[in-house]
């Protein structure tokens, strides 16, 4: 592909990103964060619950590396383990704290070495997901279902300057947040009940974070796929 159609949601106009500005802690760590899905940047401009703009930009994909996280080589444990080093999350109990770091020691990418990077969004739900998994109290399978539900949506992170540089504006349009407030709540209620379901046909089947900390599942077992 030459060029990509990329959406930001935001509370204001942003005409073109800077590089080097955003928070360091998302997803990905700091990065100008995009979709390619028109309503999910819709759903994103009005995340507090007051008015925005979706931003619309071309992105000119010659010449720049892509981390794209849900290609085949890549596995869930992987996105995680970045969400475990970029996203604050406070590490309450021991089987945590060996989890993250068990996650970085056999997962975690280099994420600076890419212009771009492509992979799932941990909206609130999906962020409480993965933290039920570190803590032992999900399995991967049931971690790996719950990332199907509530339509969710890739996002798209320029990390780089040169990616920056490539990225052209389109232009932007105003979100009502009385529509777009209340589809993201939905969206996310729904992910919620549907993954609470689930889990109450459940066992205790499964592989566990505790079974990968005691080696008892290797790094390259293909069950982790």
């Amino acid at each position: 592909m030459s060029k990509l159609t990329l959406y930001h949601g935001s509370y204001e106009i942003v005409g073109k990103p800077v590089y080097g500005m955003g928070k360091e802690y998302n997803d990905y760590g700091r990065g100008f964060y995009c979709t390619e899905h028109i309503e999910l940047a819709k759903e994103w401009a009005c995340a507090e619950g007051t008015g925005g703009y979706v931003n619309e930009y071309q992105l000119e994909m010659e010449g720049l590396k892509v981390l794209n996280l849900s290609s085949e080589e890549y596995m869930v444990l992987h996105w995680l383990a970045l969400l475990m080093t970029y996203r604050k999350i406070r590490l309450t109990t021991p089987v945590m704290m060996q989890g993250v770091q068990w996650l970085k020691e056999h997962f975690l990418l280099d994420v600076e070495a890419y212009d771009v990077i492509i992979g799932y969004r941990a909206d609130d739900s999906y962020f409480s997901f993965a933290r039920a998994f570190v803590n032992n109290e999900i399995s991967l399978e049931q971690l790996s279902y719950a990332m199907k539900l509530g339509r969710l949506g890739e996002q798209v992170v320029l990390k780089s300057a040169k990616a920056m540089e490539q990225m052209n504006s389109v232009g932007a349009e105003s979100v009502d947040s009385t529509i777009y407030y209340a589809k993201r709540k939905v969206r996310d209620e729904e992910a919620r009940n549907a993954f609470f379901k689930e889990m109450a046909k459940e066992g205790v089947n499964g592989i566990f974070i505790r079974d990968l900390i005691r080696g008892e599942v290797e790094p390259d077992d293909a069950r982790l796929r």
